[in-house]
């Protein structure tokens, strides 16, 4: 699936560029508005539907009880353990770099937030982080696979829940399904309180 994947994707950069180049905006407005929200929810509902559709389900959901809250807490902690050590390294601002990170891939809410409360030039670094994040999943959720079926999930972050489920559930097997969805909502709704927790005590 990711020989598919990444020329799609390398398709969409290069007519995102040309669509820019000679000035549509109304065809960013449509895509970004509707196109994009359109197969976001398309993609939620087929996932409903394979939810659904496995009598064992909620059997699952029953029996991993508060791992299903352990492992998003184990992502949220590595992600801003991550920044931390990153930002030691690289002798940048420990707070702001572990704000960075703990976007956990939603890079359309960490560029904003980053850039409000950290500055300008961290909300571009969080957006291309978080961003980052998403494409590496993308591309390397195959390989990752192979170490540990619930590295891509890791891997996801936020976007466990929505756009890079399905690369997780192509090589990780349907069965990750509960995990990954329920690892990803909670990290989307974690997102914007740990960002904005972690700037509060930097000050």
């Amino acid at each position: 699936m990711i020989k598919y994947v990444l020329p799609v994707l390398a398709i969409g950069i290069v007519a995102g560029y040309l669509n820019n180049s000679f000035g549509a905006p109304l065809l960013n407005i449509v895509f970004s508005e509707y196109f994009f929200n359109l197969s976001l929810t398309v993609l939620l509902f087929l996932m409903g539907m394979l939810f659904a559709a496995d009598e064992n389900a909620v059997a699952k959901m029953r029996q991993a009880k508060l791992k299903i809250l352990v492992f998003p807490l184990a992502v949220a902690l590595g992600s801003i353990v991550g920044g931390l050590v990153g930002g030691i390294i690289l002798r940048l601002d420990v707070f702001a770099s572990m704000g960075v990170c703990a976007g956990y891939g939603w890079y359309t809410l960490a560029g904003p937030l980053a850039g409000q409360l950290f500055g300008l030039e961290w909300g571009a670094l969080s957006f291309a982080v978080n961003l980052l994040r998403e494409l590496v999943t993308i591309a390397g959720a195959s390989l990752a696979a192979k170490l540990d079926r619930y590295a891509p999930i890791a891997m996801g972050g936020a976007t466990a829940m929505d756009t890079t489920l399905p690369i997780i559930l192509r090589y990780c097997g349907q069965d990750t399904l509960i995990t990954a969805f329920s690892s990803g909502f909670i990290l989307t709704v974690a997102a914007p309180f740990t960002i904005t927790a972690i700037a509060a005590i930097a000050r």
